[in-house]
């Protein structure tokens, strides 16, 4: 075990052992049950873990969902129960259903659908046809790669856009002169930010839209549909990626006249290629429209494609194992943290201590935005809105009406969520920087000046969009 972790542990189970031992009256929040305090606790631990990654991210959440069973729900064990002041127990079932919870189901449909189209080579098709129509000038190029990962990274992991299309791109980037440094450097970049901008625009594009959704749905009765948010989100991703486009191209100008893309590759036309397409398309579309024409729920609607490849052979058990478990399981241990801060009375006896209604309502919004930024540039983005999003939910139920002229809890909630996309600075703050970064092109302070431009160029202009649509009602 190196330094940091151990630190790590260290850290994590005195922070932990500290908010188990102490006694009720000494976190200040009147009718403070002893397993609320065991929830307080085990968010400490989760937070520290999470924070140090002493163990893999989504370990923690598998342990967190463990101890929570163990010793805050109603099968916890015997000698747990004799406390007095003990409060209410969690149901076993709630946190076990939070890897079943419906919003996951959404996640993994995505999941599958990305497997499909790489399986039968979709996902490369469609970004040979999409760059070959940007041309050979080298702003064009860019423009054409930066639009491509966004699309592609708004159905599909980022992490698996970033790597196909940086695999495109090394070729290209060899076949450059010596002396085209900063062209280099620029479409280099130009990946991991198409990337994690592109995330925000649809409801399945990463762990921390996938969050809000829930939250606002589950815990404050705000139904977002998956057309409702694209209406909103990729109008919002276009523009700071337009901007983000102008000034890679501008601080990183290539200096060569035209730059030959060569992507190999062709449509395979058998059944089960043929299947994927045509599901592939059939599933979007579902999720654009499906709740108006034919009342399907998006969550719903995330097992179609799943059904459709099984029953087809498209999808065979080998594949299981690609899908993304460990995002799930991190996606899943967030929500049973939810669930113990609800469930247990935890969130109404905050929202009752903490004066949330004598805050200033812009403050709290922008200034989580802000905390949430810093906090993804070091931690993984869903980690960041796992933690934070249910203690933002806490402060919705209690600033209440001061929301309402900024948009409401919705404002709160999904700005949250997407200022852990904005937050790129760092190789290690994505997994798109940090494979973009392991190609040897892009040197740390070059990746910092982008991230930190784009991450607040993103932060106001997202914000600004956010206060805009939900004064008018749509996100609400």
């Amino acid at each position: 075990m190196n330094k940091k972790k151990a630190v790590g542990w260290i850290v994590s189970i005195a922070l932990t052992l500290l908010c188990w031992l102490l006694p009720t009256s000494a976190f200040g929040v009147e009718g403070l049950t002893v397993i609320e305090q065991r929830v307080i606790a085990l968010f400490v631990f989760a937070a520290c873990m999470w924070i140090f990654e002493a163990i893999p991210i989504w370990a923690t959440s598998v342990v967190i969902m463990a101890l929570m069973l163990f010793t805050t729900s109603d099968s916890m064990l015997s000698f747990l129960r004799g406390t007095e002041n003990l409060g209410e127990p969690i149901s076993y079932k709630a946190i076990m259903a939070a890897f079943a919870d419906p919003t996951v189901m959404l996640f993994m449909g995505g999941f599958v659908l990305a497997i499909g189209a790489s399986k039968y080579k979709l996902d490369v098709n469609l970004a040979r046809l999409g760059i070959r129509l940007f041309g050979s000038k080298p702003r064009m190029v860019m423009l054409g790669f930066i639009l491509i990962t966004a699309l592609l990274s708004m159905f599909m992991s980022n992490t698996a856009t970033a790597a196909m299309m940086i695999a495109i791109l090394v070729p290209v980037l060899a076949a450059l002169p010596e002396s085209d440094i900063k062209g280099k450097v620029g479409l280099a970049l130009a990946i991991p930010v198409a990337a994690n901008v592109g995330g925000i625009g649809s409801p399945i594009g990463t762990p921390p839209n996938v969050v809000a959704v829930r939250y606002l749905s589950e815990s404050l009765g705000i139904e977002i549909g998956f057309l409702q948010w694209m209406m909103v989100m990729v109008p919002l991703a276009l523009v700071i990626l337009l901007i983000s486009w102008l000034f890679l191209s501008s601080v990183f100008k290539s200096n060569q006249e035209a730059i030959e893309i060569k992507i190999e590759g062709s449509w395979e036309r058998g059944p089960k290629a043929v299947t994927v397409y045509v599901t592939f398309a059939a599933t979007i579309l579902l999720w654009l429209l499906g709740k108006d024409l034919l009342g399907l729920n998006a969550n719903v609607v995330a097992l179609f494609p799943f059904a459709v490849f099984c029953i087809s052979g498209v999808f065979e058990k080998k594949d299981l194992a690609k899908i993304d478990w460990d995002v799930l399981w991190l996606v899943a241990g967030g929500f049973a943290l939810g669930v113990g801060i609800d469930k247990t009375g935890l969130a109404g006896h905050l929202v009752q201590a903490i004066p949330f209604h004598t805050w200033p309502a812009l403050l709290v919004i922008i200034g989580s935005g802000v905390l949430c930024l810093v906090m993804s540039t070091f931690m993984s983005n869903s980690a960041t809105a796992a933690l934070l999003i249910p203690i933002l939910v806490a402060v919705a139920t209690g600033m209440g009406p001061q929301l309402a002229p900024f948009g409401g809890a919705a404002t709160l909630i999904v700005g949250l969520a997407l200022s852990a996309s904005f937050a790129m600075a760092l190789p290690i703050s994505t997994p798109p920087n940090a494979i973009a970064y392991s190609k040897g092109f892009i040197r740390q302070k070059e990746m910092a000046l982008v991230g930190i431009f784009v991450g607040a160029v993103s932060l106001v202009i997202g914000y600004v969009v956010l206060i805009f649509v939900g004064k008018l009602g749509i996100l609400s």
